[in-house]
């Protein structure tokens, strides 16, 4: 598939890095949040081997406080158009708003990555269509309700993506997310990780979010800033299974980690 100009191939896996402008991030809020910190941290995913840069101004932690989208843009527009006077990488913006997609849009980004699926603004999904950006469908919902967790994350994963396609966004344009910390308890977000292949095979690239997450954390028995390890270990995971993207924080040790494991298996 093809994010802004960037052509990425169907056998590998490519890391979308995270820069969160917020004061507020469950893992580094408040460390990006000054335009020099900004494109200094974009510089060095960039230059760690960041295929994509994942900007968010607003936190999505568990009981995080929602803010208006009046300032999410004034934390993000100036960031992406930053980051694309000064590299020439692909952007996506964290958002479920479409007032912020537009304005993160007509800013430079090149996808909009919305962790509620186009189901929370009802106008997401003919903002994207219009501009004819990718978008990053994450499977979400108001409650954990499950007949049959793993029959039904699938199941609904793929209404997800034909409301897309009904909506009139090209199917070449859709990535999905498997939802890792999304109305899912740590046992649930270690089966989606286990049945990660049964994303795949729904047909659409997949994106990877499990970056520090609390289901490694509460696996592990860890803090938020000694998660890594288990981080990489779920990245190992993306590589075997054939998914696409991975969404980290640790740029520099998950590119490395892909670039052996891809080695290893076409050499």
């Amino acid at each position: 598939m093809v994010i802004g100009t960037k052509k990425f191939d169907d056998n590998r896996t490519y890391v979308m890095g995270i820069l969160n402008v917020t004061p507020d991030s469950f893992s580094d809020g408040g460390r990006f949040v000054t335009m020099d910190k900004v494109i200094e941290h974009a510089n060095q995913m960039a230059q760690e081997g960041a295929s994509i840069i994942d900007v968010g101004g607003e936190s999505t932690r568990p009981g995080y406080t929602m803010i208006s989208a009046e300032e999410e843009i004034s934390r993000v527009v100036p960031a992406i158009e930053a980051i694309k006077e000064r590299l020439d990488i692909p952007v996506s913006i964290d958002t479920y708003k479409s007032a912020v997609a537009e304005a993160a849009i007509c800013a430079g980004a090149d996808m909009v990555n919305d962790i509620w699926g186009l189901q929370y603004d009802s106008k997401m999904a003919k903002t994207i269509k219009q501009y004819d950006v990718s978008v990053a469908i994450t499977h979400n919902k108001d409650r954990a309700t499950y007949s049959d967790f793993e029959k039904d994350v699938i199941e609904e994963m793929k209404a997800l993506c034909k409301k897309a396609e009904a909506a009139g966004i090209s199917k070449d344009k859709i990535v999905i997310d498997p939802g890792i910390g999304f109305v899912k308890s740590t046992e649930q977000n270690l089966l989606v990780m286990k049945n990660l292949e049964e994303f795949v095979k729904i047909g659409y690239p997949v994106l990877l979010g499990a970056s520090r997450k609390s289901f490694i954390g509460n696996t592990l028995g860890l803090p938020v800033d000694d998660r890594l390890e288990g981080t990489l270990a779920t990245t190992a995971v993306a590589v075997k299974t054939g998914t696409r993207f991975v969404r980290v924080h640790d740029v520099k040790e998950n590119v490395r980690l892909i670039n052996m494991l891809e080695s290893i298996r076409n050499a």
